[in-house]
């Protein structure tokens, strides 16, 4: 089974599991488009070495089309975007 997430205007707004074949009959009236995402990839990397858009997406990420990446909503305070692993890290003030 794969996983797809429904994005409208770059933000996911919901993620299901079925077969590519399923979109081949599936109706959806609603506004937005299914991009496959891989529930195994984190940060880039995939256990078997095929890493899809960065991260498995989740409802609230973020697709970013020129990056092909779903990116987590940004937690508050100081954080920076990652371009490599398309995570937000904390940014560490020097004292």
């Amino acid at each position: 089974m794969s996983h797809f997430a429904k994005v409208c205007n770059g933000v996911v707004v919901n993620v299901l599991v079925a077969e590519p074949e399923f979109f081949q009959t599936f109706v959806d009236s609603s506004p937005g488009e299914w991009i496959q995402t891989s529930y195994n990839t984190y940060g880039g990397q995939h256990p078997e070495g095929r890493p899809l858009r960065k991260n498995f997406a989740g409802i609230g990420f973020t697709y970013d089309r020129e990056r092909d990446a779903f990116i987590p909503p940004k937690p508050e305070g100081d954080y920076i975007l990652n371009e490599e692993t398309c995570l937000w890290e904390e940014v560490i003030q020097e004292q």
